[in-house]
């Protein structure tokens, strides 16, 4: 109930403020909309940092961080430098949050920094039309429940990360949802959502992945993962700035082009990444580490593939 009087509380002041978003060419919506809804997912951040004492501070103040540069952005344009900035000294903070600075050399970290940076701006780049961010981050969330709760094949359960922060987040998604997964959305994640929700998974995610040193559950975020890689790369292709909004992803042409109702577009995405994560669990347990590791590479391969094969199919049909 108090997320709920939470983001009624910033509908009130979106409104005040203006903080909407309007459509325009490069949109997958009509009408306008409130934007920043997504604030709810610092909001689940936050009181889970008050309400455990303290749990995960250095998160908790990279979250911040941010938030507020995206919460900024979603009301007036930022130089990408400073946001950069911003999002490297949260995801720094994140990192040393979870010990990676011992765990890791330093080209590891570089590496993990970069890795990190994309897996955030992809979260930002795919929250385009009604449901996807919600729905995707509902997967994300459950799949990880269902290890932090259930052996599935394992001794133990895998103690990776304070089961209350999985429950919040799981709270806030369910009240972002239902404003947003609906075919008129009260509101929009926005910058601060996206990258917010982003920041909540990865640390998450980054936790078991740590715990169990097994890299295969990155896997969680393939495909988001795929549609953005593949996305830049077509539009480096063609010269395009990345940094530029578009309507390029392969859910805006069937969201768009094709006039696949949002929902219905959201719920492939959702329904392609749960298969995936339930497979990832399921051999997690049950098969030697490399067989893992050789399934993943060639899921990503497979996928990638079939991704390219819709993607051409459904340009040359919108394009003639």
């Amino acid at each position: 109930m108090a997320l709920f009087l939470l983001e009624f509380l910033y509908f009130r002041l979106a409104d005040r403020f203006s903080i909407i978003d309007r459509p325009n060419e490069r949109s997958s919506h009509k009408g306008i909309i409130i934007r920043g809804g997504g604030v709810i997912f610092y909001f689940v951040g936050l009181i889970f940092f008050i309400l455990s004492k303290g749990s995960y501070p250095w998160f908790t103040l990279g979250l911040t961080l941010v938030a507020l540069i995206s919460m900024v952005d979603d009301m007036k344009p930022v130089p990408n430098r400073i946001r950069i900035l911003f999002h490297l000294s949260g995801i720094l903070l994140l990192m040393f949050q979870l010990d990676l600075m011992h765990l890791l050399p330093i080209w590891g970290l570089v590496l993990v920094l970069i890795f990190t940076t994309g897996i955030v701006n992809a979260f930002n780049f795919m929250d385009g039309i009604n449901g996807i961010s919600g729905g995707y981050g509902l997967v994300t969330i459950i799949s990880l429940l269902i290890i932090r709760f259930n052996s599935f094949g394992w001794s133990v359960p895998i103690d990776f990360i304070h089961q209350g922060f999985l429950i919040y987040a799981l709270l806030g998604l369910v009240v972002f949802n239902y404003f947003n997964f609906r075919k008129k959305a009260k509101c929009f994640a926005g910058d601060v959502g996206s990258v917010s929700l982003a920041f909540l998974l990865i640390f998450a995610l980054y936790g078991l992945i740590v715990t169990t040193q097994n890299f295969t559950f990155i896997l969680f975020f393939a495909v988001y993962g795929i549609d953005s890689i593949i996305t830049i790369a077509q539009r480096l292709l063609r010269r395009e700035n990345i940094f530029k909004a578009h309507r390029s992803h392969l859910y805006q042409y069937l969201a768009n082009e094709m006039g696949i109702p949002h929902l219905h577009v959201a719920g492939m995405y959702m329904t392609v990444q749960l298969v995936i994560n339930l497979m990832v669990i399921y051999y997690s347990a049950n098969t030697p580490i490399y067989l893992q590791y050789i399934m993943a590479v060639g899921m990503v391969l497979y996928l990638s593939v079939l991704y390219i094969f819709f993607k051409i199919r459904i340009m040359r049909k919108v394009l003639g």
